[in-house]
């Protein structure tokens, strides 16, 4: 097994965890690869060195050091991933900075992969011609541009019309993002099992609207009815604008986020350690 170890240093700990994971990984005799653009900081390890696009062609699997952020952004190249702690809460992660002896069995092959939906964005023309596509593992989140109030949004599902929010935003989510920007917005949690598609308001002008669960097949056209300029982002990443008179299309992807499950958890097991967690 060929292992890509891709940390973000810019995390306050993910050095100091990276380096364990590599102690561990040599413990191991385990061959895993590091970008050469870290190098500076492995040159004590085992780790061989490749640059970012061969080492991610090269890999088995990924492990991915840092917060749910840095392990999203990972799961999307492709591999299995197995992300560890170096943030707060992680609910991506599949170890803590604790558990580092169970790499064992990431080597060993006692591991299980969790499969789980993505969605597509398309930001499309008047004529319809799709000019970008992103895909996401949380969410995506449509919102007001450069304006600092409350937008008019549009949002049909299969060609019919939901409702005409004027909120600060809608998301988009899958039952993986349920539990992230959808949740401080009200929406609910979805066990990342069943295949499903939510659309959450972020603070709706409205009394009486709430967040709604669709079918995966489901196709959601979202735009601007006053023909305002949007703003699109997907996994929190830079956001892209949608000009006046475009719309954004979002559907389940055809491709889907790996994860590796060293520990014999539940997702209720997981989703009460970290909103513990997140309390304290």
């Amino acid at each position: 097994m060929k292992i890509a170890l891709m940390p973000n240093l810019t995390r306050k700990n993910a050095l100091c965890v990276s380096l364990e994971v590599c102690a561990q990984l040599d413990k191991l005799n385990a061959d895993y690869i590091v970008s050469t653009e870290q190098k500076e900081y492995f040159l004590n390890t085992s780790a061989r060195f490749l640059s970012k696009e061969e080492m991610i062609e090269e890999c088995d699997v990924i492990i991915a050091v840092g917060g749910d952020g840095t392990i999203i952004h990972a799961a999307k190249a492709g591999k299995p991933i197995l992300g560890i702690n170096a943030g707060r809460i992680a609910f991506m992660a599949g170890l803590e900075p604790t558990e580092l002896d169970m790499l064992k069995n990431l080597i060993d092959g006692n591991y299980e992969n969790d499969r789980r939906m993505m969605l597509k964005a398309d930001v499309c023309n008047a004529d319809g011609t799709v000019i970008k596509t992103c895909y996401c593992i949380n969410d995506v989140v449509i919102a007001r541009g450069t304006q600092i109030k409350m937008e008019d949004i549009s949002v049909e599902h299969n060609g019919k019309l939901i409702n005409n929010y004027t909120a600060d935003g809608i998301i988009i989510s899958t039952p993986t993002g349920s539990t992230a920007y959808s949740l401080s917005a009200g929406g609910p949690v979805v066990d990342p099992q069943i295949e499903s598609i939510l659309l959450t308001p972020i603070c709706t002008h409205s009394l009486f609207s709430r967040a709604l669960i669709f079918k995966p097949d489901s196709v959601f056209k979202l735009y601007s009815p006053n023909l305002i300029e949007l703003g699109l982002s997907c996994d929190g990443d830079e956001t892209v604008t949608v000009p006046k008179g475009h719309y954004v299309l979002v559907r389940k992807a055809e491709i889907y986020g790996e994860f590796i499950r060293i520990k014999n958890e539940t997702f209720l097991e997981i989703l009460n350690s970290k909103l513990a967690q997140r309390r304290l």
